[in-house]
């Protein structure tokens, strides 16, 4: 299947980063810190920045955590990190960005959800206090709806409302009708107040893979806005992982989304960096972006009894990790690489011909040698105990002759 062309949307400049159709999927995720630890947020966030985040969000939920932005955003911009930091706002926003000016100024971005903002004419006088603050101080924001904390008067209203149809919809059609209303009509109420298009992103979260794929499909059919996609409240680790990415990818492969954060439970030993690694192998997968050489490697079968495979599968992979960020400096493309490290002669020749530059190692009973193959070529044939340090030899060789 081909990939659908992004649907177009204006571009939105969040300080150095640029979202939209004309410029690639953006990678955001959020600390998990509080915030007024001025020393925890600072190292996590650097950790996310340099594991590849292009967006950090932070926790503002009270004075301190407020008060605490803007320092750790010197500390952050002294340290030479550009990365926009994004203010997470719920229930307080408005009094918050209105005592604490020094962050309203230094925060990039503001996210509100407009489901938490008030009730009743309180719900549109704080959400316009937000709006006001960002348009003064020429913030983006981003109206981020959540099922689990949805507009409870909006969706009353809209389910009374179904309820005297002659065909009413089944709650959850209800459920992501008012998903989508309270998306876009705060948008229009943010336009009013004076808030352009090309400040505004637009998200519509939820936790059931099937709802949160059709109400993004759905929205996006709606609006022109730029789309942050994201799957809420994941779950941990595998879980976490496998239905985050077959939700992006569902709605990526259709040209949805201009931004992307995958949410997973934290655990011990886990660095939060995981989300982030996670949404650029997503969009490597897909090929929307490349961030390092990809390796294809063999799942073992009754041929390949020898780990030797795995371990040199292993070994490739560490060794690009701890080579990319010399080599993206010194040779440019080298991201878009493709290394083959295979386990037996059945798919081996095969998979390292139609890659970059691979090699084939022997699987049970063949001859204890292993071809290498660079663009389509065998160009050698390694055997004895150091086929490890010389494919690498030659990778490097590869990469030097064919990146510069």
């Amino acid at each position: 299947m081909i990939l659908h062309q992004r649907r177009k949307t204006p571009t939105v400049t969040i300080s150095s980063v640029k979202l939209g159709s004309e410029h690639p999927v953006v990678i955001q995720s959020m600390t998990d810190t509080p915030t007024a630890d001025i020393e925890k947020t600072l190292k996590q966030t650097i950790e996310l920045i340099e594991a590849g985040s292009e967006l950090v969000r932070w926790t503002v939920n009270d004075d301190a955590a407020a008060a605490a932005a803007p320092e750790i955003i010197k500390r952050l911009r002294a340290a030479g990190y550009t990365t926009p930091i994004i203010g997470d706002f719920h229930f307080n926003g408005h009094t918050l960005l209105t005592k604490h000016p020094a962050a309203a100024q230094a925060l990039d971005k503001y996210r509100i959800n407009p489901g938490n903002v008030g009730r009743g004419e309180r719900h549109d006088e704080n959400f316009a206090a937000i709006v006001k603050i960002a348009v003064a101080h020429r913030k983006t924001i981003r109206i981020g709806v959540n099922w689990g904390s949805l507009d409870q008067e909006l969706l009353t209203g809209l389910m009374d409302k179904n309820a005297k149809l002659k065909n009413p919809k089944d709650a959850r059609e209800v459920m992501l009708d008012a998903m989508i209303e309270s998306a876009l009509a705060s948008a229009k109420l943010a336009e009013k107040l004076c808030c352009p298009k090309n400040k505004i992103v637009l998200s519509c979260k939820m936790s059931v893979l099937q709802d949160m794929v059709e109400v993004y499909a759905r929205l996006a059919d709606k609006c022109d806005y730029v789309l942050h996609l994201g799957l809420t409240e994941a779950g941990a680790d595998m879980q976490g992982i496998a239905s985050s990415s077959a939700a992006l990818a569902i709605l990526l492969q259709q040209g949805i989304g201009d931004t992307i954060r995958v949410s997973l439970t934290p655990q011990p030993n886990v660095p939060r960096s995981r989300e982030v690694e996670v949404c650029k192998t997503i969009l490597q997968s897909l090929g929307l972006r490349y961030f390092k050489p990809s390796v294809t490697s063999c799942p073992g079968c009754g041929r390949t009894t020898s780990t030797y495979f795995q371990e040199l599968a292993m070994d490739i992979n560490s060794h690009i990790t701890r080579m990319m960020p010399a080599w993206k400096k010194q040779y440019p493309g080298v991201e878009k690489l493709k290394i083959a490290v295979m386990g037996c002669v059945v798919n081996g020749p095969g998979e390292s011909r139609h890659a970059s530059i691979g090699i084939s190692l022997p699987g049970t009973s063949e001859k204890p040698i292993a071809p290498v193959y660079a663009n389509g070529k065998q160009i050698k044939t390694l055997k004895g105990d150091h086929i490890k340090e010389e494919f690498i030899t030659i990778l490097e060789g590869y990469i030097k002759e064919n990146c510069s």
